[in-house]
């Protein structure tokens, strides 16, 4: 009976990226990153997804929530944002692939389960951060945290984070934090992978799980 009992709440589970993400500009860019849990209720479905997904070039999406929606999601905006880089003739802005991605969740807020922050560099105003929360509303943050895993940081944040960070400083920011929840969330786990975003393109990295900072 307990057998069958947790066959059904895999079963009736949707796959879902209970996670922790994060995001932080510096200046000249921004640092993007996410665990690699992917879960379906309490049985584990890959332990090496990637929640850093290309809406462009220089931009780009941390996921979480449900799998499916998220990247229904940025699908949805990459579309979109190509067809306006075409019209336009040059590289999407950051704010407004957010836009995007914001007005897709609000519209849709009782069909969707999607909290997203939304991080790249642009020409116009460089290195921006945007957190977008399960109901639709969008905020610039100079960092943003999100996922599961977030609700056990928040205190670790607001005490670590320093403005004027450099590059390095951020990347460290990212990785301690996210190592951090990992510990603690159980919908949290497997590896860091991190993107730095600025002018000069994407440069991707991922921490292994015996090379987490804490653990």
């Amino acid at each position: 009976m307990m057998e069958q009992a947790t066959l059904d709440a895999v079963k009736g589970s949707a796959v879902s990226t209970g996670t922790s993400i994060m995001a932080v500009e510096f200046d000249g860019g921004v640092v993007v990153g996410a665990d690699s849990r992917t879960s379906t209720g309490i049985y584990v479905a890959n332990r090496f997804s990637d929640k850093l997904t290309p809406l462009s070039d220089r931009i780009y999406c941390c996921r979480s929530g449900s799998a499916a929606d998220t990247q229904a999601i940025s699908d949805y905006v990459r579309y979109y944002l190509q067809s306006h880089s075409i019209e336009l003739g040059e590289p999407p802005q950051v704010k407004t692939a957010a836009r995007l991605a914001q007005s897709l969740c609000y519209n849709n807020k009782d069909a969707l389960l999607a909290g997203l922050i939304v991080a790249g560099w642009d020409q116009t105003n460089g290195g921006q951060v945007f957190s977008i929360s399960l109901g639709g509303s969008m905020v610039r943050q100079k960092f943003a945290i999100g996922g599961s895993g977030s609700t056990y940081i928040y205190g670790y944040v607001d005490s670590a984070y320093q403005p004027n960070m450099t590059q390095q400083q951020c990347e460290k920011f990212v990785a301690d934090s996210l190592s951090l929840a990992m510990s603690r969330d159980g919908s949290s786990g497997g590896i860091i992978r991190m993107c730095v975003i600025d002018a000069a393109g994407v440069r991707r990295s991922l921490i292994e799980g015996q090379n987490l900072p804490y653990s």
